[in-house]
């Protein structure tokens, strides 16, 4: 494996995802603004966000100043060297911060002192998993810490919300999480949803939902209709772009689901900003790009 190559594409991959708003979200965005009342509240914020996005991608600077949680997701051939994958990884994420497409945005949690190329334990968070297959598939996510922090667990039943252990159960846990954040995390955003597991996979099987286009359509028919109603629904709020008002408060619901034990029923509400940094490439065996994915 060729450390030049690896790195320089790695970094290129995290250049791209701070930097450039994915199409498809960019294109959501469009949409939202026109169905905003010209002159509102609503419509200036969805016009900013756009203005925001092409300088940064003119600049080629960070979208927004909290560059987040990097979480890349990489599947592998089957006996792929992941040592030395990571240790690109991390090799790239320290170049990324030192050319200024990454804030220095990782401390220690005792000290508070500042991990200044962004290497600390669990940083950045790498997932592996091997599949059948030559190219490497890499996938990053970048998720600020004021979206994380609109994140909710629900174990149901809630007699609070009314929401039994079924699908409209679900459908009310969503549109709670979605109404208790009042635009905070900068809205509009877009929820991951998973429905089950225990309480650590439930959480990353929201998270998963990310790496989803937002033109997509689960597989699952029932929760396809589930996530069409929930974003139609999220329009009726009033929150709008910022808490400000608007019928723009989600761009997006992606809902996965895993299986449970008898006894516990969790949904998982992950909560992604406007900025919704996500890109993916297709690698060689050799580190060269083949493909880039979104």
């Amino acid at each position: 494996m060729r450390s030049t190559r690896w790195a320089k594409n790695l970094l290129e991959l995290i250049r791209r995802t701070s930097t450039d708003l994915p199409a498809d979200v960019e294109a959501a965005i469009r949409r939202a603004l026109q169905r905003e009342k010209r002159g509102s509240r609503a419509a200036w914020i969805l016009n900013t966000i756009l203005e925001n996005a092409a300088l940064a991608r003119k600049r080629n600077v960070p979208l927004c100043q909290d560059t987040g949680t990097l979480v890349f997701h990489f599947g592998v051939p089957v006996g792929f060297d992941t040592n030395a994958l990571m240790a690109f990884t991390r090799d790239a994420v320290a170049q990324a911060t030192r050319k200024g497409y990454l804030r220095q945005n990782t401390v220690d949690s005792i000290t508070g002192a500042s991990f200044e190329t962004n290497i600390a334990p669990s940083s950045p968070v790498v997932c592996f998993q091997q599949v059948a297959r030559k190219t490497v598939d890499a996938r990053l996510v970048m998720k600020g810490g004021g979206s994380e922090n609109m994140g909710r667990q629900y174990s149901l039943p809630d007699a609070e919300l009314g929401a039994g252990r079924d699908l409209e159960g679900v459908r009310r846990c969503v549109l709670d999480a979605v109404w208790r954040a009042q635009g905070g995390g900068c809205a509009p955003g877009v929820v991951g949803v998973c429905i089950g597991g225990d309480r650590t996979t439930s959480h990353y099987c929201a998270k998963e939902q990310f790496l989803r286009k937002l033109n997509d359509r689960s597989e699952v028919k029932v929760l396809s209709r589930l996530e069409q109603r929930i974003l139609k629904e999220s329009r009726t709020l009033g929150v709008g772009p910022m808490g400000l008002g608007g019928r723009t408060t989600l761009l997006g619901v992606k809902i996965g689901t895993v299986s449970r034990l008898p006894a516990s029923f969790f949904v998982s509400v992950s909560y992604m900003c406007w900025a919704f940094r996500r890109r993916g490439v297709l690698l060689s065996p050799e580190g060269g790009i083949q493909r880039w994915l979104y």
